[in-house]
């Protein structure tokens, strides 16, 4: 895993990735954290959003995806239900869930340049040393970035 600071959003609106993967709830609200932003500057992203049922389960673990242009080259903005809801107090993370979303997006995007945000280490009370390490298994190979938030 690569480590690069500053504002994922900006860093892929620059072009500087082919696919962004952000953490999701399943009950397609994007209203907060990193999803809140990307809902509202890349809106094709949360248009993929709603096309799913609102409060599937059984989304945990897959993903919706939007294809943009940023950049003057196409960005893929991967919506990753890697959480059920938003709701409640404790862990609103599902380690499983990152490690099927992340799985997939290797067989679907080998080869590209992958960037990512703490996924589920904030608002969904994640260990952020955990998912590091499920990113790096699931993503092995891969041209992949951690872009810790830094204005």
């Amino acid at each position: 895993m690569q480590v690069e600071k500053g504002d994922l959003i900006q860093k892929a609106r620059a072009g500087e990735f082919d696919v962004i993967v952000h953490g999701c709830n399943c009950f397609c609200t994007m209203g907060a954290g990193i999803a809140k932003t990307i809902k509202q500057v890349f809106p094709a992203a949360y248009q993929a959003d709603l096309a799913t049922v609102a409060g599937d389960k059984t989304k945990l673990g897959s993903y919706s995806a939007a294809t943009v242009e940023a950049g003057g080259k196409p960005l893929i903005i991967v919506n990753a239900y890697t959480q059920y809801q938003w709701r409640g107090a404790g862990f609103l993370v599902d380690y499983e869930a990152i490690k099927q979303v992340f799985r997939q997006v290797k067989q679907t995007c080998a080869g590209k340049r992958i960037g990512y945000p703490a996924i589920r280490a904030g608002l969904a009370k994640g260990d952020w040393a955990k998912i590091t390490a499920i990113i790096d298994e699931e993503l092995a190979g891969e041209d992949h970035v951690f872009v810790e938030w830094e204005k």
